[in-house]
């Protein structure tokens, strides 16, 4: 296994390199973590009484202050330290790809995607892609409108499909993961490569809105063989805007009861600096080896699971 990690990775940097894009690097250890409520900082302590640092999540902020500062187009192979997940796709600790191209839409990245991903997949690759809308996916599996159903609508159906929290008393937000989660991923991509585009505007992240359709982000997944693989945007590049919803992040936090980080400041002067018009994705490496091989738990395709880290 070892050795077909390896060969992917070689796959991967001659991908890139032929396209004339940048292999970069950027710290793993940030004074500031992500806000998302979803996703859980590791701290670390370099020294008793030193202010605390973060082992990233993602390099994408620090890969957007590089854009800024007028990089290019770029590209980076890293480990990533994500908490509270473990399961037959999660390691605690695992490998991210990522990557912003400059002037590219949506649509454009997305083909790119798929390009490398047939690539690291070979002659087992499947049949061409799909690109089906967050709202087509939900109506073909469940028969609802993810963008207009109510919030009794939705806590039906995620009562239905096993939720044991209070449902009506959830966020419309937590009841749309639990059913993508349960529901619709897990048969997307069966037999293809499909690319889920145009989440609602709550799970925007750090995309733009679609000018087009502002109830919708320019946000992509991929999934193949139910399994999420990649998650891109067309970057948002107003610090104002990406103020707010890190400010809209911090609350939800709040009510939740988590730990409430500071915003990264350094990332909004990036922003305000002038983030140029980029579009970028993060695939998850293992489960695309996983993919590759046939692994049905991600420890397969680990030198060193966390229980044997």
């Amino acid at each position: 296994m070892l050795e077909r990690r390896a060969a992917l990775l070689a796959r991967t940097r001659a991908f890139f390199a032929e396209r004339g894009v940048l292999e970069v690097e950027t710290p793993m250890l940030v004074s500031a973590p992500v806000t998302d409520p979803h996703i859980h900082s590791a701290r670390a302590e370099l020294e008793p009484g030193a202010p605390p640092c973060f082992l990233h999540t993602s390099p994408e902020y620090a890969m957007k202050r590089l854009l800024a500062a007028g990089c290019g187009d770029l590209f980076q192979i890293c480990r990533v330290v994500r908490g509270a997940e473990r399961s037959r796709l999660h390691n605690p600790e695992f490998t991210l790809l990522e990557w912003y191209r400059l002037g590219f839409s949506l649509g454009e990245l997305m083909s790119e995607v798929e390009a490398l991903v047939r690539e690291l997949l070979g002659p087992g690759a499947p049949r061409p892609g799909e690109r089906v809308t967050y709202r087509d996916a939900f109506a073909r599996e469940l028969h609802l409108d993810p963008l207009t159903a109510g919030l009794a609508e939705l806590a039906s159906a995620a009562r239905a499909a096993g939720y044991h929290a209070a449902a009506e008393a959830s966020r419309r937000d937590e009841l749309l993961d639990f059913l993508m989660a349960t529901c619709v991923g897990p048969n997307l991509g069966r037999g293809t490569l499909a690319f889920v585009h145009r989440y609602p505007a709550s799970q925007a992240a750090l995309a733009q809105l679609d000018p087009g359709d502002p109830r919708v982000a320019l946000r992509f997944e991929l999934y193949c063989e139910g399994i999420e693989l990649a998650n891109g945007f067309q970057e948002l590049a107003s610090a104002a805007e990406q103020r707010v919803r890190f400010q809209r992040d911090l609350e939800e936090r709040r009510a939740l009861g988590l730990p409430e980080p500071r915003i990264d400041e350094r990332l909004l002067a990036a922003l305000q600096a002038g983030l140029p018009e980029c579009s970028g994705v993060a695939l998850g490496f293992d489960r695309t080896v996983m993919v590759a091989t046939g692994a049905r738990h991600i420890d397969e395709v680990l030198a060193f699971p966390a229980e044997r880290a």
